[in-house]
Protein backbone atom coordinates (compact mmCIF):
# COMPACT_ATOMS: atom_id res chain seq x y z
CA UNK A 1 0.00 0.00 0.00
CA UNK A 2 1.38 3.19 -1.06
CA UNK A 3 2.23 6.14 1.77
CA UNK A 4 -0.55 8.25 -0.04
CA UNK A 5 -3.46 5.77 0.43
CA UNK A 6 -2.56 5.70 4.26
CA UNK A 7 -3.45 9.83 3.90
CA UNK A 8 -6.87 10.70 4.79
CA UNK A 9 -7.50 14.25 4.29
CA UNK A 10 -9.61 15.75 7.77
CA UNK A 11 -13.25 16.87 6.40
CA UNK A 12 -14.34 20.29 6.68
CA UNK A 13 -15.86 21.02 10.33
CA UNK A 14 -19.81 21.02 9.43
CA UNK A 15 -21.72 23.49 11.71
CA UNK A 16 -24.67 21.06 11.29
CA UNK A 17 -22.77 18.42 13.00
CA UNK A 18 -22.01 20.33 16.23
CA UNK A 19 -19.82 17.80 18.54
CA UNK A 20 -20.48 17.72 22.32
CA UNK A 21 -19.75 15.45 24.59
CA UNK A 22 -23.16 14.21 25.30
CA UNK A 23 -22.90 11.69 22.32
CA UNK A 24 -19.85 10.89 23.50
CA UNK A 25 -21.50 8.85 26.41
CA UNK A 26 -23.75 6.91 24.24
CA UNK A 27 -21.09 5.02 23.02
CA UNK A 28 -20.33 2.35 25.64
CA UNK A 29 -16.81 1.68 24.13
CA UNK A 30 -15.45 5.23 24.46
CA UNK A 31 -17.17 5.47 28.41
CA UNK A 32 -14.85 2.14 28.88
CA UNK A 33 -11.82 3.47 27.28
CA UNK A 34 -12.49 6.90 29.31
CA UNK A 35 -12.89 5.13 32.43
CA UNK A 36 -10.08 3.12 31.97
CA UNK A 37 -7.80 6.33 31.26
CA UNK A 38 -9.25 7.92 34.49
CA UNK A 39 -9.28 5.33 37.00
CA UNK A 40 -5.60 4.47 35.45
CA UNK A 41 -4.57 8.22 35.20
CA UNK A 42 -5.41 8.86 39.02
CA UNK A 43 -3.66 5.92 40.17
CA UNK A 44 -0.59 6.78 38.23
CA UNK A 45 -0.28 9.94 39.67
CA UNK A 46 -0.41 8.18 43.82
CA UNK A 47 2.22 6.04 42.34
CA UNK A 48 4.50 8.90 40.62
CA UNK A 49 4.38 10.69 44.23
CA UNK A 50 4.57 7.52 46.06
CA UNK A 51 7.85 6.38 44.16
CA UNK A 52 9.50 9.82 44.31
CA UNK A 53 8.29 9.38 48.11
CA UNK A 54 10.68 6.20 48.46
CA UNK A 55 13.49 7.87 46.16
CA UNK A 56 14.09 10.45 48.38
CA UNK A 57 13.90 7.72 51.53
CA UNK A 58 16.47 5.02 50.56
CA UNK A 59 19.01 7.55 49.58
CA UNK A 60 18.21 10.64 50.97
CA UNK A 61 19.58 12.33 47.75
CA UNK A 62 18.12 15.03 45.66
CA UNK A 63 20.15 12.72 43.04
CA UNK A 64 17.49 9.99 43.36
CA UNK A 65 14.81 11.50 42.29
CA UNK A 66 16.53 12.72 39.10
CA UNK A 67 17.90 8.99 38.69
CA UNK A 68 13.72 7.91 38.88
CA UNK A 69 12.29 10.59 36.51
CA UNK A 70 15.32 9.81 33.92
CA UNK A 71 14.36 6.28 34.20
CA UNK A 72 10.88 7.36 33.18
CA UNK A 73 12.05 9.76 30.41
CA UNK A 74 14.79 7.34 29.06
CA UNK A 75 12.09 4.65 27.17
CA UNK A 76 10.02 7.25 25.56
CA UNK A 77 13.21 8.79 23.70
CA UNK A 78 14.93 5.28 22.33
CA UNK A 79 11.99 2.66 22.04
CA UNK A 80 8.80 4.92 21.42
CA UNK A 81 9.44 4.14 17.42
CA UNK A 82 9.66 0.47 18.06
CA UNK A 83 6.14 0.51 20.54
CA UNK A 84 4.83 2.67 17.76
CA UNK A 85 5.38 -0.31 14.80
CA UNK A 86 4.01 -3.42 17.43
CA UNK A 87 0.86 -1.25 18.39
CA UNK A 88 0.18 -0.81 14.35
CA UNK A 89 0.73 -4.44 13.78
CA UNK A 90 -0.51 -6.16 17.22
CA UNK A 91 -4.61 -6.28 18.14
CA UNK A 92 -4.19 -2.96 19.94
CA UNK A 93 -6.77 -4.02 22.96
CA UNK A 94 -4.58 -7.01 23.75
CA UNK A 95 -1.98 -4.26 23.87
CA UNK A 96 -3.44 -2.40 26.45
CA UNK A 97 -5.18 -5.10 28.57
CA UNK A 98 -1.31 -6.69 28.96
CA UNK A 99 0.20 -3.25 29.20
CA UNK A 100 -1.99 -2.55 32.01
CA UNK A 101 -1.70 -6.41 33.78
CA UNK A 102 2.45 -5.62 33.10
CA UNK A 103 2.32 -2.40 35.31
CA UNK A 104 -0.19 -3.65 37.86
CA UNK A 105 2.25 -6.25 38.37
CA UNK A 106 5.41 -4.21 38.64
CA UNK A 107 3.91 -2.00 40.80
CA UNK A 108 2.73 -5.37 43.27
CA UNK A 109 6.28 -6.37 43.42
CA UNK A 110 7.50 -2.74 43.85
CA UNK A 111 7.64 -2.16 47.75
CA UNK A 112 9.21 -5.75 47.72
CA UNK A 113 12.65 -3.68 45.81
CA UNK A 114 13.08 -1.03 48.28
CA UNK A 115 16.29 0.28 46.84
CA UNK A 116 17.42 3.16 44.47
CA UNK A 117 18.33 0.33 42.18
CA UNK A 118 15.03 -1.53 42.34
CA UNK A 119 12.99 2.03 42.15
CA UNK A 120 15.04 3.06 39.22
CA UNK A 121 14.34 -0.94 37.24
CA UNK A 122 10.84 -1.11 37.80
CA UNK A 123 10.39 2.47 36.83
CA UNK A 124 12.07 2.12 33.38
CA UNK A 125 9.92 -1.06 32.78
CA UNK A 126 6.57 0.62 33.99
CA UNK A 127 7.27 3.39 31.03
CA UNK A 128 8.24 1.13 28.68
CA UNK A 129 4.69 -0.08 29.17
CA UNK A 130 3.27 2.70 29.23
CA UNK A 131 4.98 4.25 25.89
CA UNK A 132 2.73 1.47 24.33
CA UNK A 133 -0.20 1.81 26.18
CA UNK A 134 -0.66 5.31 24.95
CA UNK A 135 -0.10 5.41 21.14
CA UNK A 136 -2.76 1.96 21.22
CA UNK A 137 -5.27 4.37 23.03
CA UNK A 138 -4.97 7.81 21.01
CA UNK A 139 -4.51 5.34 17.67
CA UNK A 140 -8.09 3.72 19.03
CA UNK A 141 -10.07 6.54 19.60
CA UNK A 142 -11.22 7.11 16.04
CA UNK A 143 -12.02 3.42 16.68
CA UNK A 144 -14.90 3.92 18.92
CA UNK A 145 -16.01 7.55 18.42
CA UNK A 146 -17.70 9.75 15.18
CA UNK A 147 -15.62 11.65 13.44
CA UNK A 148 -17.31 14.97 14.49
CA UNK A 149 -16.40 14.08 18.30
CA UNK A 150 -13.17 13.53 17.97
CA UNK A 151 -12.42 17.02 19.44
CA UNK A 152 -14.62 16.11 22.51
CA UNK A 153 -13.07 12.77 23.18
CA UNK A 154 -9.52 14.16 23.20
CA UNK A 155 -10.64 17.10 25.67
CA UNK A 156 -11.98 14.27 27.44
CA UNK A 157 -8.97 12.36 27.49
CA UNK A 158 -6.82 15.59 28.19
CA UNK A 159 -8.94 16.10 31.56
CA UNK A 160 -8.73 12.03 32.58
CA UNK A 161 -4.71 12.57 32.11
CA UNK A 162 -4.08 15.99 33.72
CA UNK A 163 -7.44 16.97 35.29
CA UNK A 164 -6.83 13.32 38.16
CA UNK A 165 -3.79 14.88 39.45
CA UNK A 166 -5.53 16.70 42.37
CA UNK A 167 -7.26 13.78 42.68
CA UNK A 168 -4.14 11.44 42.88
CA UNK A 169 -2.66 14.16 45.62
CA UNK A 170 -6.01 13.96 47.64
CA UNK A 171 -5.99 10.22 48.14
CA UNK A 172 -2.38 10.02 48.49
CA UNK A 173 -2.74 12.89 51.45
CA UNK A 174 -5.58 10.35 52.52
CA UNK A 175 -4.21 6.36 52.14
CA UNK A 176 -1.23 7.96 55.09
CA UNK A 177 -4.74 8.08 57.40
CA UNK A 178 -5.62 4.20 55.89
CA UNK A 179 -1.86 3.34 56.38
CA UNK A 180 -1.82 4.45 59.94
CA UNK A 181 -5.50 2.61 60.73
CA UNK A 182 -4.24 -0.80 59.11
CA UNK A 183 -0.98 -0.46 61.15
CA UNK A 184 -2.62 -1.15 64.55
CA UNK A 185 -3.93 -4.30 63.54
CA UNK A 186 -1.12 -7.01 64.34
CA UNK A 187 -2.67 -9.09 61.72
CA UNK A 188 -1.19 -6.58 59.09
CA UNK A 189 2.31 -6.59 60.47
CA UNK A 190 3.63 -8.93 58.48
CA UNK A 191 3.05 -6.36 55.28
CA UNK A 192 4.42 -3.30 56.88
CA UNK A 193 1.69 -0.75 55.81
CA UNK A 194 2.91 2.96 55.37
CA UNK A 195 1.40 5.62 53.14
CA UNK A 196 4.23 4.97 50.60
CA UNK A 197 3.38 1.33 49.95
CA UNK A 198 0.04 1.42 50.20
CA UNK A 199 -0.18 4.18 47.63
CA UNK A 200 1.64 1.90 45.25
CA UNK A 201 -0.42 -1.14 45.76
CA UNK A 202 -3.95 1.01 45.36
CA UNK A 203 -2.01 2.49 42.23
CA UNK A 204 -1.78 -1.63 41.39
CA UNK A 205 -5.69 -2.10 42.02
CA UNK A 206 -6.40 0.34 39.59
CA UNK A 207 -4.35 -0.62 36.31
CA UNK A 208 -6.33 -4.39 36.87
CA UNK A 209 -9.48 -2.05 36.73
CA UNK A 210 -8.26 -0.32 33.72
CA UNK A 211 -7.37 -4.31 32.20
CA UNK A 212 -10.83 -4.98 33.28
CA UNK A 213 -12.46 -1.86 31.31
CA UNK A 214 -10.41 -2.48 28.39
CA UNK A 215 -10.92 -6.09 27.80
CA UNK A 216 -14.68 -5.63 27.06
CA UNK A 217 -13.46 -3.16 24.49
CA UNK A 218 -15.02 -3.19 21.16
CA UNK A 219 -12.43 -2.02 18.50
CA UNK A 220 -13.93 -2.60 15.33
CA UNK A 221 -11.05 -3.77 12.44
CA UNK A 222 -9.15 -5.13 15.10
CA UNK A 223 -8.85 -8.28 13.20
CA UNK A 224 -6.45 -7.14 11.05
CA UNK A 225 -3.80 -6.94 14.19
CA UNK A 226 -3.37 -10.34 14.59
CA UNK A 227 0.77 -10.79 13.86
CA UNK A 228 2.49 -11.29 17.57
CA UNK A 229 5.66 -12.00 16.17
CA UNK A 230 8.62 -10.22 16.56
CA UNK A 231 10.45 -9.85 13.60
CA UNK A 232 13.32 -7.23 13.81
CA UNK A 233 13.55 -7.07 10.63
CA UNK A 234 9.77 -6.05 9.51
CA UNK A 235 9.73 -3.72 12.97
CA UNK A 236 12.65 -1.88 11.62
CA UNK A 237 10.32 -1.71 8.44
CA UNK A 238 7.49 -0.39 9.54
CA UNK A 239 9.65 2.49 11.64
CA UNK A 240 11.12 3.48 8.14
CA UNK A 241 7.76 3.87 6.19
CA UNK A 242 5.83 5.67 9.60
CA UNK A 243 8.96 7.82 9.43
CA UNK A 244 8.72 8.31 5.85
CA UNK A 245 5.13 8.85 5.95
CA UNK A 246 5.54 11.62 8.50
CA UNK A 247 7.64 13.12 6.24
CA UNK A 248 6.11 12.89 3.01
CA UNK A 249 3.05 14.49 4.14
CA UNK A 250 2.92 18.50 5.04
CA UNK A 251 -0.21 18.59 7.28
CA UNK A 252 1.34 15.78 9.76
CA UNK A 253 4.60 17.99 9.82
CA UNK A 254 3.12 20.95 10.47
CA UNK A 255 1.00 19.59 13.67
CA UNK A 256 4.70 17.95 14.90
CA UNK A 257 6.18 21.08 14.00
CA UNK A 258 3.49 23.22 15.66
CA UNK A 259 3.64 21.16 19.04
CA UNK A 260 7.26 20.79 18.74
CA UNK A 261 7.88 24.69 18.73
CA UNK A 262 5.10 25.09 21.09
CA UNK A 263 6.62 23.30 23.76
CA UNK A 264 10.32 23.79 23.14
CA UNK A 265 9.19 27.44 23.36
CA UNK A 266 6.54 28.04 25.72
CA UNK A 267 7.19 25.01 28.55
CA UNK A 268 9.86 27.41 30.06
CA UNK A 269 7.28 28.84 31.84
CA UNK A 270 7.25 26.17 34.79
CA UNK A 271 10.36 26.19 35.52
CA UNK A 272 10.90 30.07 35.24
CA UNK A 273 8.18 30.58 37.16
CA UNK A 274 9.55 30.94 40.63
CA UNK A 275 12.04 33.29 39.24
CA UNK A 276 9.99 35.34 37.46
CA UNK A 277 7.39 35.45 40.42
CA UNK A 278 10.27 36.43 42.74
CA UNK A 279 12.48 39.01 40.65
CA UNK A 280 9.51 40.67 37.97
CA UNK A 281 6.31 40.45 40.10
CA UNK A 282 7.34 40.36 43.69
CA UNK A 283 5.24 37.73 44.87
CA UNK A 284 7.53 34.94 45.76
CA UNK A 285 6.13 31.59 46.26
CA UNK A 286 2.62 32.29 46.85
CA UNK A 287 2.83 34.32 43.38
CA UNK A 288 4.31 31.25 41.59
CA UNK A 289 1.07 29.24 43.00
CA UNK A 290 -1.25 31.64 41.74
CA UNK A 291 -0.12 31.31 38.43
CA UNK A 292 0.33 27.77 38.02
CA UNK A 293 -2.97 27.71 38.91
CA UNK A 294 -4.17 30.15 36.54
CA UNK A 295 -2.32 28.09 34.32
CA UNK A 296 -4.52 24.90 34.99
CA UNK A 297 -7.85 26.82 34.98
CA UNK A 298 -6.63 28.38 31.47
CA UNK A 299 -6.23 24.70 30.73
CA UNK A 300 -9.42 24.01 31.84
CA UNK A 301 -11.16 26.89 29.97
CA UNK A 302 -9.15 26.59 26.77
CA UNK A 303 -10.38 22.61 26.60
CA UNK A 304 -14.10 23.13 27.46
CA UNK A 305 -14.34 26.04 25.00
CA UNK A 306 -12.73 24.47 22.17
CA UNK A 307 -15.84 22.36 20.94
CA UNK A 308 -17.60 25.56 20.34
CA UNK A 309 -14.83 26.99 18.58
CA UNK A 310 -13.86 24.36 16.38
CA UNK A 311 -17.91 24.30 15.33
CA UNK A 312 -17.08 27.36 13.67
CA UNK A 313 -13.15 27.04 12.13
CA UNK A 314 -11.48 24.15 10.29
CA UNK A 315 -9.37 22.75 12.86
CA UNK A 316 -6.17 23.53 11.19
CA UNK A 317 -7.05 26.96 11.68
CA UNK A 318 -7.76 27.01 15.44
CA UNK A 319 -4.30 25.02 15.82
CA UNK A 320 -2.46 27.35 14.14
CA UNK A 321 -4.14 30.43 16.27
CA UNK A 322 -3.89 28.67 19.21
CA UNK A 323 -0.13 27.77 18.82
CA UNK A 324 0.57 31.74 17.69
CA UNK A 325 -2.33 32.90 20.42
CA UNK A 326 -0.07 31.37 23.10
CA UNK A 327 3.27 32.22 22.27
CA UNK A 328 1.61 35.92 22.16
CA UNK A 329 0.37 35.43 25.41
CA UNK A 330 3.69 34.14 26.60
CA UNK A 331 5.59 37.30 25.79
CA UNK A 332 2.58 39.68 27.21
CA UNK A 333 3.56 37.78 30.54
CA UNK A 334 6.90 38.42 30.53
CA UNK A 335 6.47 42.16 29.83
CA UNK A 336 3.90 43.01 32.73
CA UNK A 337 5.56 43.41 36.22
CA UNK A 338 2.24 43.34 38.06
CA UNK A 339 0.56 40.18 39.84
CA UNK A 340 -3.04 40.39 38.42
CA UNK A 341 -2.29 41.11 35.18
CA UNK A 342 0.42 38.19 34.47
CA UNK A 343 -2.10 35.80 36.56
CA UNK A 344 -4.80 36.63 33.88
CA UNK A 345 -2.32 36.46 30.74
CA UNK A 346 -1.31 32.93 32.36
CA UNK A 347 -4.86 31.79 32.06
CA UNK A 348 -4.32 32.61 27.94
CA UNK A 349 -1.34 30.90 28.08
CA UNK A 350 -3.04 27.57 29.69
CA UNK A 351 -6.28 28.21 27.33
CA UNK A 352 -4.43 28.26 23.81
CA UNK A 353 -1.16 25.68 25.04
CA UNK A 354 -4.19 22.91 25.81
CA UNK A 355 -6.40 24.10 22.79
CA UNK A 356 -3.33 23.29 20.45
CA UNK A 357 -2.83 20.18 22.24
CA UNK A 358 -6.38 18.68 21.72
CA UNK A 359 -6.47 20.12 18.47
CA UNK A 360 -3.11 18.81 17.21
CA UNK A 361 -4.46 15.24 18.24
CA UNK A 362 -7.57 15.42 16.85
CA UNK A 363 -6.20 16.52 13.10
CA UNK A 364 -3.41 13.78 13.31
CA UNK A 365 -6.26 11.13 14.03
CA UNK A 366 -8.79 12.25 11.66
CA UNK A 367 -5.91 12.19 8.97
CA UNK A 368 -3.55 9.36 9.64
CA UNK A 369 -5.03 5.92 8.89
CA UNK A 370 -5.65 3.01 10.54
CA UNK A 371 -2.33 1.04 10.04
CA UNK A 372 -0.15 3.99 10.83
CA UNK A 373 -1.96 5.92 13.68
CA UNK A 374 -0.10 3.99 16.26
CA UNK A 375 3.95 4.95 14.84
CA UNK A 376 2.65 8.38 14.39
CA UNK A 377 1.40 8.77 17.76
CA UNK A 378 4.82 7.16 19.27
CA UNK A 379 6.55 9.33 17.27
CA UNK A 380 4.70 12.64 18.12
CA UNK A 381 5.10 11.24 22.04
CA UNK A 382 9.05 11.13 21.59
CA UNK A 383 8.82 14.47 19.99
CA UNK A 384 6.80 15.71 23.14
CA UNK A 385 8.88 14.27 25.61
CA UNK A 386 12.30 15.38 24.05
CA UNK A 387 11.26 18.71 23.37
CA UNK A 388 9.58 19.48 27.17
CA UNK A 389 12.60 17.94 28.51
CA UNK A 390 14.81 20.58 26.82
CA UNK A 391 12.48 23.43 27.93
CA UNK A 392 12.50 21.97 31.51
CA UNK A 393 16.29 21.91 31.51
CA UNK A 394 17.42 24.20 29.18
CA UNK A 395 14.91 26.86 30.05
CA UNK A 396 17.02 28.39 33.36
CA UNK A 397 20.34 27.95 32.13
CA UNK A 398 19.07 30.66 29.01
CA UNK A 399 17.46 32.86 31.86
CA UNK A 400 20.71 32.83 33.55
CA UNK A 401 22.85 33.57 30.53
CA UNK A 402 20.69 36.44 28.87
CA UNK A 403 20.58 38.16 32.13
CA UNK A 404 24.54 38.01 32.27
CA UNK A 405 24.50 39.57 28.84
CA UNK A 406 21.97 41.92 29.63
CA UNK A 407 23.69 43.17 32.98
CA UNK A 408 26.95 43.62 30.08
CA UNK A 409 25.30 45.57 28.02
CA UNK A 410 22.54 47.72 29.56
CA UNK A 411 23.22 47.18 32.76
CA UNK A 412 20.33 44.95 33.36
CA UNK A 413 17.12 47.83 32.33
CA UNK A 414 16.39 50.09 29.37
CA UNK A 415 14.37 53.47 29.20
CA UNK A 416 11.39 53.62 27.40
CA UNK A 417 9.81 56.87 26.48
CA UNK A 418 10.81 57.78 30.20
CA UNK A 419 9.79 54.41 32.15
CA UNK A 420 13.18 52.15 33.12
CA UNK A 421 12.20 48.63 32.04
CA UNK A 422 14.19 45.55 33.77
CA UNK A 423 15.38 42.92 31.32
CA UNK A 424 15.89 40.45 33.96
CA UNK A 425 17.40 36.88 32.22
CA UNK A 426 14.05 35.07 33.09
CA UNK A 427 12.16 38.15 31.71
CA UNK A 428 13.89 37.65 28.68
CA UNK A 429 14.23 33.97 28.28
CA UNK A 430 10.15 34.15 28.32
CA UNK A 431 10.17 36.73 25.54
CA UNK A 432 12.75 34.09 23.82
CA UNK A 433 10.13 31.34 24.53
CA UNK A 434 7.35 33.49 23.35
CA UNK A 435 8.64 34.47 20.06
CA UNK A 436 9.88 30.61 19.20
CA UNK A 437 6.06 29.47 19.61
CA UNK A 438 4.86 31.85 17.35
CA UNK A 439 7.55 30.77 14.68
CA UNK A 440 6.60 27.61 15.24
CA UNK A 441 3.07 28.52 14.91
CA UNK A 442 3.70 30.33 11.50
CA UNK A 443 5.79 27.20 10.05
CA UNK A 444 2.98 24.70 10.96
CA UNK A 445 0.70 27.53 9.06
CA UNK A 446 3.27 27.08 5.94
CA UNK A 447 3.31 23.38 5.82
CA UNK A 448 -0.92 23.39 6.53
CA UNK A 449 -1.60 25.66 3.59
CA UNK A 450 0.59 23.58 1.24
CA UNK A 451 -1.31 20.82 2.51
CA UNK A 452 -4.50 22.66 1.41
CA UNK A 453 -3.31 22.99 -1.54
CA UNK A 454 -2.02 19.77 -2.47
CA UNK A 455 -6.04 18.35 -1.58
CA UNK A 456 -7.28 20.77 -3.56
CA UNK A 457 -5.44 19.84 -6.80
CA UNK A 458 -5.69 15.98 -5.89
CA UNK A 459 -2.70 15.12 -4.57
CA UNK A 460 -2.43 13.19 -1.04
CA UNK A 461 1.00 14.34 -0.44
CA UNK A 462 3.87 16.94 -1.75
Amino acid sequence: MSDHALFVPPAPADPALPPSTQGLFQSRSFVRLFAAQVVSSAGDWIGLVAILAMAARVSDSGAAIGLVMTARMLPGFLLAPVAGAFVDRWDRRKVMVSCDLGRAGLLALLPLFDTLPGLVLISFLLEMLTIMWGPAKDASVPNVVAADQLAAANSLGLLAAFGTFPLGAVLFAALAGVAKWLGGFDAFDVLAFDQERLAIWFDSLTFVASAVLIFGLRLPGNGRHDDTKVDLTQTFRDIADGLRFIRGHALVRGVMIGLAGGLLGGGAIVPLGPVFSKQVLGAGSAGFGLLMTALGVGAAVGVATLVWLQRRLPRPQVFVGCVVGCGVSICVVAATSRLGVAALCVVLVGATAGSAYVTGFTVLQESVADELRGRTFATLYTIVRVCLLLSLTLGPFTASLLGQASEALVGGQVSVGGVEIALTGVRLALWMGGVMTILAGVMAARRMRRDAALVASGQAAP
